[in-house]
């Protein structure tokens, strides 16, 4: 599909006041909220870690406002059941049995400290994100798109949590860090943060419809890559799969690699990068601009290299440089 220059300027331009929008609420953290709009675009969900305080309630809270979507968040704790997600079939003597929906059937879904919820949960929650639907007794739901869920990890904790598996992990098309602000960014947060002022405070505007999202995610999946970038994709997966191909220096330390998920990840995230830019093909640095966040929580370290401390981001960035780029 050829979009018209019109066409890209008009999503460009939305896209941009979203990043506005945001900007009058959350001070600093772009990378994050440019790689929240690529998971969105792409249909994708996001693993989000970071420490307390660092705004990542704060961040999804807006981007449901300006993009006028119905927003939910649930704090994940020990005791937390299926059914407080999905919804629960309840009986009233006057109406006979009824369905009472769950937090799921939303928008935008902040799953804040999911390793905090037993397995049990999680895969209630990860089954309707893979499904988009929901069985609640004998009927079964189907979730309203746009659909898009933020998990949140605390990566300080580590008594009474419940990491997600590896297969679970492989689901989420991102996995991000949000870092602390910097020391010009936290005293313009002193001025402008959510503890002494109220969100209506921030005046944010509402500067797309949720139908607008929808329409951009069919668009993106529409974005021209060629054939050679296919190739590259392929490749650059595969050296996690077969490091020594690639001579990589961290290859002893390679457990798994990325499965198939991850070039499928790799293909849609670079096409709704290549959106994001303006663009309608994609090029192979839209395809390095989603790489980490595609790859890292895919590569799997083996219990060598978890004693060494080695960081996948180190071999990423190896495999990036050592697969030519078309």
């Amino acid at each position: 599909m050829k979009l018209s220059d019109g066409e890209l300027k008009k999503i460009k331009k939305d896209l941009d006041l979203i990043r506005a929008e945001i900007s009058r609420t959350v001070v600093g953290q772009s990378d994050v909220v440019n790689s929240l709009l690529r998971g969105i675009l792409a249909k994708g969900h996001i693993l989000l870690e970071g420490v307390p305080g660092v705004a990542k309630t704060l961040i999804m809270r807006s981007l449901a406002y300006v993009t006028t979507s119905d927003y939910k968040r649930v704090q994940f704790t020990a005791d937390l059941l299926p059914t407080d997600i999905t919804g629960i079939t309840a009986y009233d003597k006057n109406k006979g049995f009824y369905v009472v929906k769950g937090p799921v059937f939303t928008n935008f879904l902040l799953a804040d400290e999911i390793n905090r919820a037993p397995a049990k949960v999680q895969s209630a929650l990860l089954e309707a994100m893979q499904e988009k639907q929901v069985t609640i007794g004998t009927k079964t739901f189907i979730i309203d798109e746009p659909f898009f869920v933020l998990a949140t990890q605390n990566p300080i904790e580590s008594v009474a949590i419940f990491p997600l598996p590896e297969a679970q992990m492989d689901r989420f098309l991102f996995k991000l860090y949000i870092n602390y602000p910097k020391m010009e960014e936290e005293q313009g947060i002193l001025q402008k943060n959510i503890t002494v002022s109220s969100f209506s405070d921030f005046k944010i505007k509402s500067v797309i419809s949720s139908k607008e999202i929808i329409k951009m995610q069919e668009i993106v999946k529409k974005i021209y890559l060629s054939p050679d970038v296919e190739k590259y994709i392929v490749r650059l997966v595969d050296a996690t799969r077969f490091p020594g191909k690639y001579k990589l220096k961290n290859e002893k330390y390679i457990a798994w690699g990325g499965s198939p998920r991850a070039s499928i990840g790799l293909y849609i995230a670079s096409k709704a990068d290549a959106l994001l830019e303006g663009k309608n093909y994609v090029t192979p640095k839209n395809v390095k601009n989603v790489a980490h966040d595609v790859l890292r929580h895919r590569i799997i370290l083996n219990y060598e290299g978890q004693a060494e401390n080695i960081k996948t981001e180190d071999i990423i960035s190896e495999i990036l440089l050592k697969v030519p780029t078309p």
